[in-house]
């Protein structure tokens, strides 16, 4: 993965309308894949939540870097990669490359049509045995996924959202993609956290509980059935060890990354917000 910025002020809104353009040209070329594919990673807020306010609008969401795609792996075990890396090959993509070596980077991909570049980032599921947490489960010789232990969650909470709009080739289309639901989104970012302590997935986390449906009700309708998977207990763990005060580690750099100093206010609604899904999930009192 390329390295994010550390605030909200290295994200660009075109880079934002370039992953949503890759986004949905790739549903043009995968149409028969779709059941097996789900959005995850930074674009999911977007995707999730209207973004209709003005540009400076606080409630819009900053936006991602890149494209991250989650593979069933249903698509491993029936062999059908072959023709899935077929296609992107045909639709203009190629495997990105290490800048100081060249080096092919096979699980991360760059879109090569002529105009400004966007790179996909491959994540699948660990089959039975196999593939520690970030690992690579190679696929062909420049093809490989990224493990990722939650990601089957995403597949079990998803929604079906219809995109429209300019596709990469600037052609018109509307498709609908299945992208990773609020409960398995929480679970993702917060394990991302845990593991990389990144302030792009704090503040990530932190929008999507202040903004996503009608209030933290409808994240812990999503959450409650996946609950039962240790992976979502695991999350939860690091919700509470790392969210719930507000001079710990997730309030404290999801303010930095918004405000690019600390923000006390920030923090203490950042902290308030995942108590009270907390509370809602039965974890405290």
């Amino acid at each position: 993965m390329t390295d994010k910025p550390q605030t909200r002020f290295g994200y660009d809104e075109n880079q934002t309308k370039l992953a949503h353009a890759t986004c949905l040209y790739l549903a043009t070329v995968l149409g028969d894949y779709l059941e097996d594919l789900v959005v995850v990673g930074g674009l999911v807020p977007s995707l999730l939540i209207d973004q209709a306010g003005p540009d400076d609008d606080p409630s819009r969401h900053v936006g991602t870097m890149d494209l991250d795609l989650g593979l069933a792996l249903a698509i491993r075990d029936q062999g059908r990669y072959h023709e899935l890396a077929s296609r992107l090959r045909g639709a203009g993509l190629r495997p990105d490359q290490k800048a100081d070596t060249g080096a092919k980077v096979s699980q991360r991909w760059k879109t090569d049509l002529g105009g400004p570049a966007i790179t996909v980032d491959f994540l699948m599921a660990p089959p039975a045995g196999g593939a520690a947490p970030g690992e690579l489960i190679h696929l062909e010789s420049d093809f490989a996924t990224i493990a990722v232990p939650a990601l089957h969650l995403a597949f079990q909470d998803r929604r079906l959202v219809s995109l429209q709009g300019r596709t990469l080739k600037n052609e018109l289309a509307q498709r609908s993609l299945w992208v990773c639901g609020p409960g398995a989104f929480v679970v993702l970012k917060a394990l991302a956290f845990g593991n990389r302590g990144e302030p792009k997935d704090a503040y990530d986390l932190f929008y999507l509980t202040k903004h996503y449906g009608a209030g933290l009700d409808d994240i812990a309708v999503s959450l409650r059935p996946l609950l039962s998977d240790p992976a979502a207990r695991q999350a939860l763990e690091v919700l509470s060890r790392d969210f719930t005060a507000e001079a710990a580690p997730g309030p404290s750099r999801a303010a930095s990354f918004i405000h690019g100093t600390a923000h006390p206010d920030t923090e203490a609604d950042v902290a308030g917000l995942v108590r009270q899904l907390l509370k809602l999930l039965e974890v405290v009192d």
